[in-house]
């Protein structure tokens, strides 16, 4: 008998009652009734299947983006295959007994074998009147369920009363009744009667649903399954159901990344539904060290310097979102050129190895040159130009750290800087980093003194030491503590220590020529998803530690935040920055209000300078062509009235307003360094004035 791995064909005696002959009128079809009365197939589902046992066949499909499919998954190999449900052809019993096959070889068999199957096609075209068609169970007795009976009456298409049928379209009909999921077997029956065939399909319900058992689902939430199954509880098995069950939670592991699927079902006696599931655990993580052409090399970087910055470990199910995510984390080291991820058979059944290949930098260190514009200077564009020179390595003894000597020069401007940062301190397991400064910086005391009436300029000069501990401590929050020495003065055109400007205002707290204090700094970071625009929020705090009696104490609380959305083809960015300052601080130490980061329209720091500031602005941006876009935008900045409370209030002195508002057009160029801004803008003093920026507005 014919089978395929899916379906059983079982053929059984069929009892025909007493009747008499049939009429004449059905001797054309005599012998297509007789087997009918004899047709063998019963068609039973066989729910028990298992997945494959190597695993790299379902993680070789899911890279390619294609369903899981195992080669033995009844649900799928139900409902795939067109146009029936079994391919196999049913053979006709013929009560004759067949040729016996010719001594002198194959030939002769060869010729009955084509009789026979030229037979069986003729006799599967014949057609038979049915007078009556019904829907019985396997006793042949009525179903107590009669929604189940209508469901397989709508289910036949050819089988109908007072119509001619052929064997093949009895078939077809058989597989409909199986196709509505609700029915493990079903045998046509033919009974003849006075009245013509009456044609029976004798059908056997799926059982009621009572239970589910899942296994092997480690990451799988136990809600989703039964969320899934809630619905169906008490009610009969329907495998389509089933199947679009099976093929949402596929969906909801390819959804994320995850390697797994559901590799088998099983229905066990008293309606429990047994799902087992196949979840790849991460068996080894590998470091593999490729050079410019894919070859094999020595690293400089160690292998645990790049697996501690993996989040994907052993015994996890691997997700690919995760292993991306991983990969852009070893490429932000900055001493990689090219980081990817390989999953491979493990030698473990239901697990993967993965193999992380990474092609390093030439080399860790080097001498970078560069130039730009400060926002301290308010005599024009061309004396706030700055060069800058830096020599660092960015892989000191392959653990990643930094040291970085920097030196920028301008007209007015200058900063040497030394830095090293260890990026993940060694043995710490939440992701510290220490920072260590030495800084030594001359900036323009204009931001908050204006310029001389007598066409003088004064500097403010700094001596900066300090330690910083950064670590992320939720998911998109990174919260900084640190120690900074600081010792700060005034300085003329000279290079002269003053303490006092040309209004006779004080340029320290202290009186002296310089200031001292020891500050401990904390600072919380939240960035959205890292695109241009995206949500930030950045709230920084400074407290001033009297170690000597004549150190400056002071507590300074200052916040920003931004917040970039889109509509259509427009990008409306928001930003709303502020803050306050406590207790004895110098003045040079004050908000500056105005300029291309606060108040557009107005020079730096022409709007005021207070203890208190509060600045808002919003611009909206649409695409021109290419990298360019155009804005409009509006700000505001007050300094809520505090100007006069800074010490020798030189906002007041300069007749400075304490608020104003600009508004104005501008183009923005996407550039390697960042957004390149140029913008126009006027203030409420009905005056204008260019502004070039780079990068977004904090």
């Amino acid at each position: 008998m014919a089978k395929t791995d899916e379906v059983r064909f079982i053929s059984s005696a069929v009892k025909l009652p007493p009747s008499s002959p049939p009429p004449r009128r059905h001797s054309l079809f005599s012998s297509a009734r007789s087997n009918f009365a004899k047709l063998p197939f019963n068609f039973k589902f066989n729910f028990n299947f298992n997945a494959d046992s190597q695993p790299i066949n379902f993680i070789s499909q899911f890279l390619k983006n294609q369903p899981f499919v195992t080669k033995n998954h009844i649900l799928n190999a139900a409902f795939n295959k067109p146009p029936l449900f079994c391919s196999a052809a049913l053979a006709l019993s013929d009560s004759a007994p067949a040729p016996a096959q010719s001594k002198g070889g194959e030939e002769a068999g060869s010729v009955t074998q084509s009789k026979n199957v030229s037979s069986t096609r003729a006799t599967e075209e014949e057609r038979v009147l049915i007078s009556e068609v019904l829907v019985r169970n396997k006793d042949g007795e009525e179903l107590e369920r009669k929604d189940l009976e209508a469901e397989a009456l709508n289910a036949l298409k050819a089988s109908r009363a007072n119509s001619a049928l052929t064997v093949r379209e009895v078939q077809e009909d058989v597989h409909r009744i199986i196709a509505s999921g609700y029915f493990m077997s079903c045998m046509p029956v033919a009974v003849d009667t006075r009245d013509g065939i009456r044609l029976i399909f004798q059908v056997e319900q799926n059982q009621e649903f009572q239970g589910l058992v899942c296994e092997g689902a480690n990451v799988l939430p136990a809600k989703f399954i039964e969320d899934a199954f809630r619905d169906a509880y008490g009610k009969v098995v329907n495998v389509r159901r089933l199947d679009k069950v099976i093929n949402s939670i596929d969906n909801w592991y390819m959804e994320r990344g995850l390697f797994g699927m559901v590799s088998g079902v099983e229905i066990l006696s008293g309606g429990i539904i047994k799902l087992q599931a196949s979840e790849a655990e991460v068996n080894d993580i590998s470091i593999r060290f490729l050079d410019k052409t894919g070859e094999p090399t020595v690293g400089k970087t160690r292998p645990e310097t790049i697996l501690r910055q993996l989040t994907t470990k052993k015994g996890q199910v691997y997700s690919m979102i995760q292993g991306k995510r991983d990969v852009d984390t070893v490429l932000a080291m900055g001493v990689m050129d090219d980081v990817s991820i390989i999953p491979q058979p493990s030698s473990e059944i239901g697990k993967v190895d993965l193999a992380m290949n990474v092609v390093e930098r030439k080399s860790g260190g080097g001498i970078s040159g560069g130039g730009g514009i400060s926002s301290g200077i308010t005599s024009g564009p061309l004396a706030g130009l700055i060069g800058s020179i830096a020599i660092y390595h960015k892989n000191l003894f392959g653990r990643n750290q930094k040291i970085n000597l920097s030196l920028e020069r301008g007209q007015i401007d200058s900063i040497f800087r030394m830095n090293y940062t260890d990026p993940w301190i060694e043995g710490d397991d939440k992701r510290t980093s220490r920072a260590i400064m030495i800084q030594n910086s001359r900036t323009p005391g204009t931001l908050v003194h204006g310029n001389q009436p007598n066409n003088t300029g004064l500097t403010v000069g700094r001596v900066t030491a300090g330690i910083e501990y950064s670590r992320p401590f939720r998911p998109k929050w990174n919260g900084t503590a640190g120690l900074v020495l600081q010792r700060a003065g005034a300085h003329d055109e000279k290079g002269n220590p003053i303490i006092r400007d040309f209004f006779g205002s004080p340029l320290t707290a202290s009186g002296n020529s310089h200031d001292n204090m020891l500050l401990a700094k904390l600072e919380t970071v939240y960035t959205g998803s890292g695109d241009p625009g995206s949500t930030m929020c950045v709230v920084n705090m400074d407290q001033g530690i009297p170690l000597s009696p004549e150190w400056l104490v002071f507590n300074r609380v200052n916040a920003r935040s931004r917040q970039g959305f889109s509509v259509g083809p427009a990008r409306f960015l928001f930003c709303l920055s502020g803050g306050h300052v406590v207790g004895k601080f110098p003045p040079h130490e004050a908000f500056p209000i105005g300029g291309t980061n606060s108040v557009r329209g107005y020079e730096e720091g022409a709007v005021g300078s207070g203890r208190s500031y509060v600045v808002g602005s919003g611009e909206i941006s649409l695409p021109l062509t290419g990298p360019l876009e155009a804005a409009i935008f509006a700000d505001y900045g007050t300094d809520l009235g505090s100007g006069p409370t800074v010490p020798g209030d030189p906002a007041g002195a300069r007749n400075k307003p304490g608020s104003g508002y600009g508004y104005g057009v501008g183009v923005r160029v996407d550039s390697p360094l960042g957004p390149l801004r140029l913008e126009y803008a006027f203030n409420d003093q009905k005056t204008g004035r260019f502004h070039f920026g780079i990068g977004l507005r904090n």
